[in-house]
């Protein structure tokens, strides 16, 4: 069973999520294989090999990670996880290539944005160097139609976590306004229409309801 991730910011996180994967993994594959993980007889599972292609720009890239060494200073623990990185770029390596690929990418999204120029590009200066040239000719309008709709998803999770940061931002401003119409109530030094000016976004009639609610607890 061979897991491969691909990433170009480089973190010791991927571990985790290596092993995270792993586990679903084998977890789908005895559900598939019927095979049964709480009877007497030993189930059959295929060995496990952990890939991550990194494709940036650190420099000194060890080849092996595991989660004993880089989160409990190699200590022996009650499981494991080990994953070979694949940086190196090398023409006549199909993964090396990719990396190539990848990372001529990136710098040509750093000159022309998240763009079908930056796509193009790529594809241009790829097939140049003889890198995926032979894919890339039979496949050119499939990788940019696919990597375009790449730049939508990202807009799309971009926006969707905007969202979330401005609804949270929100929830957070009405429970400050909230928390702050209650002590001004409870000290009793101000009345409602007073307390409503220094808190507007709270309407008057809710104001009137939370003070209600503050006398009933009192």
């Amino acid at each position: 069973m061979v897991l491969v991730e691909s990433q170009s910011t480089w973190t010791f996180n991927i571990i985790i999520r290596a092993l995270m994967y792993l586990i679903q993994t084998y977890h789908d594959y005895f559900k598939r294989t019927n095979q049964n993980l709480y009877g007497s007889r030993k189930v059959n599972m295929p060995k496990p090999e952990l890939y991550v292609i990194y494709t940036g720009d650190r420099k000194k890239i060890p080849d092996t990670i595991s989660l004993s060494k880089e989160f409990f200073d190699g200590a022996k623990i009650a499981i494991d996880a080990e994953v070979k990185v694949l940086y190196q770029e090398n023409e006549k390596d199909i993964i090396g290539q990719y990396i190539i690929f990848s990372k001529v990418y990136n710098e040509q999204r750093k000159l022309y944005g998240n763009t079908k120029q930056a796509v193009t590009e790529t594809i241009h200066i790829c097939k140049n160097r003889n890198v995926l040239k032979e894919y890339l000719e039979s496949k050119e309008q499939e990788v940019v139609d696919i990597m375009m709709t790449l730049f939508d998803d990202e807009q799309i999770l971009k926006a969707y976590a905007k969202d979330i940061e401005n609804s949270t931002a929100r929830e957070t401003e009405k429970r400050t306004a909230r928390e702050t119409a209650e002590r001004m109530i409870k000290m009793g030094k101000l009345s409602l229409d007073e307390i409503a000016l220094y808190v507007p976004s709270i309407p008057l009639d809710e104001l009137k309801k939370l003070e209600t609610e503050i006398m009933q607890l009192e």
